[in-house]
């Protein structure tokens, strides 16, 4: 079960890949997680540039600035496409950092599993009690489930950036999961409760 429509997702991923062949960008959000997994496609496309990557955006599209939620934003073929910048925008780990973070999957630039474990939290952190925050939850579960995410190197990342009561969430996360499972496919509670089990196990070693 996917948790937006066919329709808004395909629209999606086509404006993801047309605007990859034309701008340079890492990708994080709701499509990295996906391409890390296969599974859970997304409907919001979220970037990270540099200056002169937005200055070429820019020229093609309106590029409305939002200083409230410190990132810029265009609309291309009626897909939101969210754009952060270094020293600008208020992600946990420094967009600066990121490019050493990242690796390349079906030609475009995306963000590590651990970090986008991370960058996840936080958005799931600053609007738990939404639509979107179960999504969140849902990317989340699909990250530590179906991805290569490797939970040493994100406690390193977590110690590192000094988010201390991540590690506390993630596991509440995965404790408390029910719906999210379901848009992943899952809904065989023996299978959801040996999943559960096994992700409470290594989480508890953090």
């Amino acid at each position: 079960m996917e948790f937006w429509n066919d329709i808004a997702t395909d629209k999606s991923w086509k404006v993801l890949i047309e605007i990859s062949k034309r701008f340079d960008f890492i990708i994080i959000g709701g499509w990295a997680a996906y391409l890390h997994t296969k599974t859970l496609k997304s409907k919001d496309i979220d970037v990270v540039v540099d200056f002169d990557t937005l200055e070429k955006m820019g020229m093609e599209y309106r590029l409305k600035k939002n200083t409230n939620l410190k990132k810029y934003e265009i609309i291309v073929d009626e897909i939101s496409v969210d754009i952060y910048v270094p020293f600008f925008s208020k992600l946990v780990v420094p967009l600066e950092d990121l490019k050493s973070m990242s690796t390349s999957i079906e030609g475009m630039r995306v963000v590590n599993p651990e970090v986008l474990l991370i960058l996840k939290q936080q958005a799931e952190f600053e609007r738990r009690d939404s639509i979107k925050g179960q999504k969140d939850r849902a990317d989340i579960l699909n990250v530590l489930i179906n991805s290569s995410v490797e939970l040493k190197k994100y406690l390193n990342l977590v110690r590192k950036y000094r988010l201390t009561d991540y590690p506390k969430r993630l596991r509440e996360i995965v404790k408390t999961a029910r719906k999210e499972f379901e848009y992943l496919g899952i809904r065989n509670p023996r299978r959801i409760k040996i999943l559960k089990e096994e992700l409470m196990k290594k989480l508890r070693e953090l």
